[in-house]
């Protein structure tokens, strides 16, 4: 049976596991970013074999400034690691990251993954040359935590990647789609596969979140099982 929790109890877990577990914000974005990064991996094996696997392993993370675009840091890093060429487009100034998405930032600069800014007024040009020939796009723009339509420059990246034709994978959920109701924005990704956190999310199964969500991976993050049973015990 498919665990579910909704946007409050993901939250709740996540806040309960720093206070009264002790695990640090840091360790679960780790946990989830690599996860998702193992999901990319398998999926890439699942479809690719032999040289021209290698040849064409390349990936572009697609990033906003909050915790979403942290995962998206990790698995960049992780992808790295891993022999893939990669790319990270950030959609907001360095200076406005804050927290655990701004430490796994600073890694990644240090170790040289490939990194452009784009921000404000999103440069059509530019956004579309930096995605092209890329394998796979990362969508790690917004996280669960937002609602309503998705603002420039995420609305105009959200609409090239979507207009590429390249395959898309949604970090915890596809950006624009509502994760309680399953209301898609004007502006939503279109993603081939879905690498959740934790749990399910109840708007991935209203009819018609299929064609956002594609195919959907739950990935744990290490968070202790009887905090997730209290969780949905009381609320």
């Amino acid at each position: 049976m498919t665990l579910i929790l909704t946007r409050e109890q993901v939250r709740e877990v996540d806040r309960r596991a720093i206070a009264e577990y002790g695990m640090s914000g840091l360790v679960l974005m780790e946990k989830a970013g690599r996860g998702a990064a193992d999901v990319i991996c398998s999926q890439w094996a699942a479809q690719s074999s032999g040289k021209d696997s290698q040849r064409t392993m390349r990936i572009v993370v697609v990033c906003g400034k909050g915790n979403n675009g942290g995962d998206g840091f990790v698995i960049a890093r992780h992808l790295d690691l891993r022999g893939w060429t990669v790319r990270v487009l950030l959609l907001c100034e360095v200076s406005e990251l804050r927290g655990d998405a701004a430490a796994n930032f600073e890694i990644i600069e240090k170790a040289g993954v490939e990194i452009q800014t784009h921000t404000l007024q999103l440069e059509v040009a530019r956004f579309d040359e930096a995605i092209s020939g890329a394998a796979y796009l990362v969508d790690a723009i917004l996280g669960t935590g937002a609602t309503g339509e998705p603002k420039s420059p995420y609305a105009e990246a959200i609409d090239l990647m979507n207009a590429s034709g390249i395959s898309i994978v949604a970090v915890d959920l596809p950006s624009g789609l509502d994760c309680d109701t399953g209301a898609a924005a004007r502006h939503t990704i279109r993603a081939a596969h879905t690498a959740t956190f934790v749990a399910a999310k109840p708007g991935f199964f209203v009819k018609g979140a299929e064609q956002y969500v594609g195919k959907l991976d739950v990935c744990d993050i290490g968070v202790p099982r009887r905090l997730i049973e209290n969780i949905q015990r009381s609320t």
